[in-house]
């Protein structure tokens, strides 16, 4: 008979928990049952353990139990896997348990803010059961919101410590003051105060209109949990579309300028005439959206984009006939929230403004304030208000008026909630996760119905520009908003050429073109017209039906302006249906009058969005 001893076997290790649990300063017995033939050596593994310990071993005939007795439990084993090991001739077999060690919140460490992406309080925290967090602002409650906003990062070792920034976008003087996080937990509580210095009052002689973070009524503020609005993907659409929104006045600026020009009055600035362009009826006054806010001004050395083409007894005749009365709001009335950037005339601000509406008590509005106002300064920033005041249409960025009470002088417009429409096709394109740009896109993926939608809503806007002979010049989804239920927007975005850097193929010095958007004659010879407008409205098509990818994509600047100068076209998207393709290529005819004409297109996609084409992507 052979021995049991030439047959060896892999040792068997139970535990019967696999988690145990006590408060800090409790006791903990736990069990290792272990059975092997030829008799395992076990051991507990127990180098890194915290707390005081003691092992026992139990030999019975079918089993060894090694017994762990753990007293005065410390909260720095919590969370630590104990392994059970025993290992025979046949090979090495472990078992595993965790500490569950509950014990109450604390605070390691709370520093005062510092300047990173936003401006960060950084903060240290431990607890078990996890902690809530509460943050006073000067021992009021902190409202978090997409601009004040917590974020937890998990420690990459073992245990329940948690790093943390209580998170500020781009805060101002008035976020100045005492941040005191608070965390609980059902066994205790902690408090610790970090102070906030940002910046210095710009609105120094008028401080009463201004109001701090949002804060709520400090009562039980121990026990409050923060109601977090917005999710941190969202916070990048807002930063950028309030600074456009108020950079879109600057466009502006100029162009009264001219208009005062033509009209008998003085200006200080120097602004020529293009002669490319001077025998272009249509181009009655061009809007020169793209040189401005906080990029790099073109070179006024350039007759292309730098310069400014108008039809002075065309436009004097527009303001004329329209209503020139400029709504003065009141300083008391503006509550500035955050500052979001700052454009070549001065600082943009994200603010709430009382007695806009008849319907709402406040409404969130962008805030453009003008730097260094002289008298002279003052007489344009009027004349700009009322140039502005003409331009009102339900898609166009609305302009609601200004502040004129007290220093700086400011302009109010309106906020368009869910960003510029580049990101917007993105967050909710088949690409989105990979992206990044949203985790969970409130929409999903855009239908076909939902894209013509957005589309005809941009091509509105055009038809109304083109019946004051506006030339936009940079039209690109990147400078449309998008606001709540998809109500779509012409604006500009001041920041685009930063934040789109390779959309723009720089030329000489520092003018900055869009040749992607651009037909043959703006490139080669920088003429704008209505007609050039109609391409660049082409390719916002195709922008639209790609889910935002940028035209061209697989070619260099240099590559993409030889295509568009040869004649080529970009391709028909596989999500486009034939006949949206076919109006593509209406816009991108080579001769410009041979281009359809804004308002016909504008009429197709409204029969388009009311009988949506049927289409099958056979490779989807």
């Amino acid at each position: 008979m052979l021995s049991p001893w030439l047959f060896p076997g892999l040792p068997e290790v139970k535990i019967p928990d696999t988690q145990v649990k006590t408060q800090e300063g409790g006791n903990l017995t736990i069990e290792c049952h272990v059975t092997g033939n030829p008799t395992p050596e076990v051991r507990w593994q127990t180098d890194e353990l915290a707390s005081p310990f003691v092992v026992q071993k139990v030999i019975s005939d079918s089993s060894l139990n090694l017994v762990l007795y753990l007293t005065n439990v410390s909260y720095k084993d919590n969370l630590h896997n104990l392994t059970c090991e025993a290992e025979n001739q046949a090979g090495p077999k472990e078992g595993m348990v965790q500490l569950d060690i509950e014990f109450p919140a604390k605070i390691i460490y709370l520093k005062d803010a510092v300047q990173q992406h936003h401006w960060c309080f950084p903060f240290l925290m431990d607890g078990n059961p996890e902690p809530n967090i509460t943050w006073l602002y000067n021992n009021k409650i902190l409202k978090e919101t997409m601009f004040v906003y917590t974020q937890l990062i998990t420690d990459s070792k073992d245990g329940s410590e948690k790093h943390g920034c209580l998170f500020l976008n781009k805060p101002t003087h008035i976020n100045n003051g005492n941040y005191t996080l608070i965390v609980e937990n059902k066994l205790g509580w902690d408090e610790r105060t970090a102070v906030g210095a940002f910046m210095d009052n710009p609105f120094a002689s008028d401080p009463e209109g201004l109001i701090p973070v949002p804060v709520e009524n400090p009562t039980h503020a121990t026990k409050s949990n923060m109601d977090v609005t917005e999710n941190p993907e969202s916070r990048v659409f807002v930063v950028s579309v309030a600074v456009g929104l108020a950079v879109f006045a600057c466009t502006f600026l100029l162009i009264v300028i001219l208009v005062i020009n033509k009209c008998g009055q003085k200006t200080k600035f120097g602004i020529h005439r293009s002669s490319v362009l001077g025998t272009e009826d249509d181009l009655a006054v061009s809007l020169q959206f793209m040189n401005f806010g906080t990029g790099t001004p073109s070179s006024d050395k350039d007759a292309g984009l730098s310069s400014f083409v108008e039809n002075p007894q065309y436009f004097c005749g527009i303001i004329k006939d329209k209503d020139m009365s400029v709504q003065h709001i009141k300083r008391q009335d503006i509550m500035l929230k955050w500052e979001l950037g700052e454009g070549a005339f001065g600082k943009v601000y994200l603010a709430e403004c009382a007695n806009l509406s008849p319907d709402d008590d406040k409404m969130l509005v962008a805030i453009k304030t003008l730097k260094d106002a002289n008298e002279s300064t003052r007489q344009d920033f009027q004349r700009e208000a009322e140039l502005l005041t003409v331009l009102q249409h339900k898609h166009i960025v609305r302009f609601y008026g200004v502040c004129t009470d007290g220093e700086p002088l400011a302009m109010v417009f309106e906020y368009m909630r869910h960003g510029d429409l580049n990101r917007f096709l993105r967050a909710h394109g088949p690409d989105a996760r990979i992206l990044e740009e949203s985790k969970m896109p409130p929409l999903g993926q855009l239908t076909l119905p939902q894209m013509l939608h957005i589309a005809a809503q941009i091509a509105s806007g055009m038809v109304y520009l083109a019946s004051l002979h506006f030339v936009h010049r940079d039209l690109a989804t990147r400078n449309c908003l998008v606001g709540e239920g998809l109500v779509v927007k012409i604006g500009d975005f001041g920041m685009s050429r930063d934040i789109y850097s390779t959309d723009y193929y720089r030329v000489g010095g520092r003018t900055m073109l869009p040749i992607r958007w651009m037909p043959p004659e703006s490139i080669m010879y920088r003429k704008f017209t209505t007609e050039s407008d109609i391409w660049s409205f082409g390719v916002v098509l195709w922008e639209i039906f790609t889910y935002g990818k940028q035209p061209w994509y697989q070619l260099s600047n240099n590559e993409a302006i030889e295509c568009i100068t040869q004649g080529r076209e970009l391709e028909r998207p596989r999500t486009c249906p034939k006949e949206v393709y076919l109006l593509m290529q209406g816009c991108w005819q080579r001769e410009p009058q041979q281009r359809m004409v804004i308002k016909d297109i504008h009429h197709r996609l409204l029969e388009l969005v009311k009988n949506p084409p049927v289409y099958l992507d056979i490779l989807g």
